[in-house]
């Protein structure tokens, strides 16, 4: 599960970091959530970090008002899935982070952990995108979900999932890229090494996304 995350980097460190540039402006988020629209580069425009909601709705949907928008798509299974093998060799995407939130299970109920890259720097998840056509107003409304897979060392004591983080820009650039067969699509979707990466409980402020501010990123007291 990976239901919400943090993007700060400035915009130029962003840039040159994805070698991509910016469609629009786009204010930092301390506390991203689903339905949203954030920063994601698509195979389709490589060169570009668009906006993107989170949430999936795809092509084929009648109705995006209604059923599910997943905003998860599990790593183990894409190619068993009709419309995310389709995705999986049609449209892959980058979803840009410097850092997500997770919550363990305790006995005194769930603690929020902020996990990121042990240098602080910013990361790319796999990812899968759509784009729905309003047939009535001729829009499109393009919308993402994140991969997960099975838990590193570090996560495993907090959750029984993990988003993919691409190991590095080779990783990135593959995923990206077009012509390649699913197997080899999959095979980028492993766990993150757990000893590049740390983790520390944050405040509970971080449970509403209506804090969006540099306080959610702050360690909890106490």
């Amino acid at each position: 599960m990976c239901g919400r995350y943090s993007f700060v980097v400035p915009a130029p460190a962003v840039e040159q970091r994805f070698q991509a540039e910016f469609s629009e402006p786009t204010p930092p988020t301390y506390n991203a959530a689903p339905s949203q629209r954030l920063p994601v580069i698509t195979n389709a425009a490589p060169g570009q970090i668009q906006l993107l909601r989170w949430g999936l709705v795809p092509a084929w949907s009648r109705d995006p008002t209604g059923g599910p928008k997943p905003i998860n798509a599990r790593a183990e299974t894409l190619a068993d899935k009709p419309s995310f093998r389709m995705l999986l060799a049609r449209r892959r995407c980058l979803v840009l982070a410097d850092g997500f939130y997770e919550w363990q299970a305790t006995p005194a109920g769930k603690v929020p952990h902020r996990i990121l890259l042990r240098d602080a720097q910013p990361f790319a998840f796999a990812g899968l995108w759509d784009e729905w056509l309003d047939r009535a107003t001729g829009e499109l409304h393009p919308t993402f979900t994140i991969i997960t897979t099975e838990p590193n060392e570090l996560m495993a004591g907090i959750h029984n999932r993990m988003p993919v983080i691409l190991r590095d820009r080779a990783a990135e650039q593959a995923w990206l890229a077009d012509g390649h067969r699913l197997p080899d699509y999959q095979q980028l979707l492993q766990p993150y090494e757990a000893a590049a990466m740390r983790e520390y409980v944050v405040g509970k402020r971080v449970n509403s996304p209506a804090n969006n501010d540099a306080e959610v990123l702050m360690p909890a007291m106490g």
